[in-house]
Parts: C-alpha cells; structure tokens; sequence
C-alpha cells in the first residue's frame, strides 16, 4: 500500500471550533501507540527512516508540515500537512522526512509498540531492504 490522505470526521462550525473524530474503523490498523513532536525548529528536518513493520498516521494537529515520502522502486511524493482533520497514512518501508513550520504540532498513531530494531536509519539499508 502507498502513503495516502485520509480524511477524518469533523464536527463543530467556526464560531466554536472543530472536534475531529478517528477511530480504528477510519485506519488501516489498530492504534497501539501515540506520541507528539512539537517545537521542532523550521530548519531542522525530522524523519530520515524507514520501519520494517511499522505503520503509521501523521496528523499535524497546528502549523503544517510537509512530509516526503518514498517507496521503492520508483514512488516519491510530497504531502502538505495543514489541517487537524487530515491525516497520512505511512506504511511500512516507506523513507520518509518531514519539514515543520514554527510552533507546528504533529501527532502520530501507530499499530506497533516502540522497537529500535524496526527502524531503518541508513538510506542505503532501505534500499537493500525494499528490493526483498
């Protein structure tokens, strides 16, 4: 499967403000993990891995980020992260990098607890591991 937009349930109106909605119905997993990066500076890129098995969904719930992501062998895209009732969809061995403007705030649920041995940090190693 490909990095795709996924479009979450939105309630409220611009007088009150929104409330978004995800369940594991809207997700091609079920939610083990959640964590947050927040104040990342603009010029730092964050990201540069790939995961053996993990999948995951990033939402910039403030600012926007824009994330690359690639899948071998030739898929490279870039998707712009602004609203908090967007999501994008990462699947496993997809390289990928985000970019964060000031003060954004990304959330992301995973179907996998933490496990250092399911990252890929080297490029080379990706490639190697996406021809398997």
């Amino acid at each position: 499967m490909l990095p795709h937009i996924i479009q979450f349930q939105q309630k409220g109106k611009e007088e009150e403000g929104y409330l978004s909605i995800v369940s594991d119905q809207e997700l091609p997993f079920e939610i083990k993990r959640v964590f947050w990066a927040y104040g990342t500076p603009e010029h730092e890129m964050r990201g540069k891995h790939a995961h053996k098995k993990t999948e995951m969904v990033l939402i910039a719930v403030n600012g926007e980020i824009v994330v690359t992501c690639t899948v071998m062998p030739n898929y490279t895209k870039d998707f712009t992260l602004n609203n908090a009732n967007v999501g994008l969809y990462i699947p496993a061995l997809c390289w990928h990098t985000m970019k964060y403007t000031k003060n954004a705030v990304q959330l992301v649920l995973v179907n996998s607890l933490y496990d250092e041995n399911d990252y890929i940090r080297d490029y080379k190693q990706f490639l190697k591991a996406s021809r398997v």
